[in-house]
């Protein structure tokens, strides 16, 4: 059986280990794969085979974390970026798997941290939420659970009282204002009634001019 003559850790990614048999070069590894090898060791074509397979599961592993390290992402959208670099199911369900057991893919945490994160930044109503959420590929009990404490009329106040201002500097017309703001409103969801009780709070609030308000007739 060939032996290591030589471990050396690649120059351009030191994160890999190039494994040496009889003098020549066999293969490259990560270094979690490498860290049992040793020079002197003999190394049949089946070990070898074996250190393979474990390096692309390794690699495949890794791709999936630098995918996740931007933000969270649901398990569906995970195995779309790997199959769009054509691994294979079984290596695609065992990374997923993996994930799974370390906690770094939950489609109902994730499915919560998103709608968490649209109230405090982006607020949408629920079907828009929604229609998110099935884009990402969670799952239909993932998705109410996640939306069942979402407040719509809060969300669309928020949004409105945040436009609102930048309106009124308009000294726009109540009707003006209330189409500007409601048209805003229901881009992200909100039906017209949700949107009607937005808009004339914002008004009010925002210190509108009811002496430019038109005629809607």
């Amino acid at each position: 059986m060939p032996k290591i003559t030589a471990l050396k850790v690649q120059a351009r990614n030191k994160s890999r280990v190039n494994v040496y048999l009889d003098g020549e070069f066999a293969l490259g590894l990560v270094k979690i794969e490498a860290a049992w090898l040793k020079v002197g060791q003999s190394l049949s074509d089946a070990d070898v085979e074996k250190l393979k397979r474990a390096d692309a599961d390794e690699a495949a592993y890794e791709r999936a974390l630098e995918f996740l390290s931007y933000r969270p992402r649901s398990e569906a959208e995970i195995r779309r970026h790997l199959k769009k670099k054509e691994m294979p199911e079984s290596r695609m369900d065992a990374v997923v798997a993996r994930l799974r057991r370390a906690g770094l893919v939950d489609d109902s945490s994730f499915a919560e941290q998103w709608v968490e994160n649209r109230a405090a930044f982006r607020p949408k109503a629920k079907r828009a939420l929604k229609a998110e959420l099935r884009a990402k590929g969670v799952g239909a009990n993932e998705i109410e659970a996640a939306l069942e404490g979402v407040d719509e009329s809060a969300a669309a106040r928020q949004l409105a009282e945040s436009r609102a201002p930048r309106l009124i500097r308009q000294k726009l017309s109540k009707l003006e204002f209330k189409r500007k703001l409601g048209e805003y409103l229901a881009r992200r969801g909100f039906d017209y009634e949700t949107i009607s009780e937005a808009v004339e709070r914002a008004w009010r609030e925002g210190g509108g001019d009811d002496s430019k308000n038109e005629s809607e007739d």
